[in-house]
């Protein structure tokens, strides 16, 4: 059951947000332990890459001119359609893939994330993909050599290091 209502607010007014009740605590708490589970954030996935941190590989599923317009410094580049036959001799199984593709209005990430998955790795998807690595100010590697943009102040405080969320 969700929280009571306050006391100040109107029995007739239903707001948008408790139109539909939350599930409950319990049910919450393993919906959100699930997907951190599956997602990473650009910013934690830039950290790691940028300390030297062990146990990710970061692969980019996007076709070879997407790659070369830019990407992830770091990343491996296997297209979905390539995973099961390239990734037993590229990818240490070891490591936890973490997918990427352009952004949230892309569904590749997902898309890979699931062939390793069956091929018994452990895989994550980056939630925003290169798109919003640029626009947090964060380095990136086109064919012409390594650029960077400012931070987009809409998604990332204006040091760029974190999202300190």
């Amino acid at each position: 059951m969700p929280p009571p209502a306050s006391a100040s607010a109107s029995a007739e007014i239903v707001g948008a947000v408790v139109s539909a009740p939350a599930t409950s605590p319990d049910e919450n708490a393993a919906h959100y332990a699930a997907r951190s589970a599956f997602e990473a954030d650009v910013s934690d996935v830039h950290a790691d890459l940028a300390s030297g941190a062990p146990g990710i590989v970061v692969l980019d599923t996007r076709s070879g001119d997407a790659w070369d317009q830019g990407h992830i410094p770091g990343a491996l580049r296997l297209p979905t359609a390539r995973i099961a036959d390239m990734a037993p001799r590229l990818v240490d199984p070891a490591k936890t893939v973490v997918t990427y593709c352009w952004g949230p209005g892309c569904n590749g990430a997902t898309r890979a994330a699931l062939p390793f998955a069956r091929l018994t790795y452990w895989a994550k998807k980056v939630l925003v993909g290169c798109e919003r690595s640029a626009r947090k100010g964060f380095a990136y590697d086109p064919a012409s050599g390594f650029e960077q943009h400012p931070v987009d102040e809409l998604t990332t405080p204006r040091t760029g290091i974190s999202s300190a969320c």
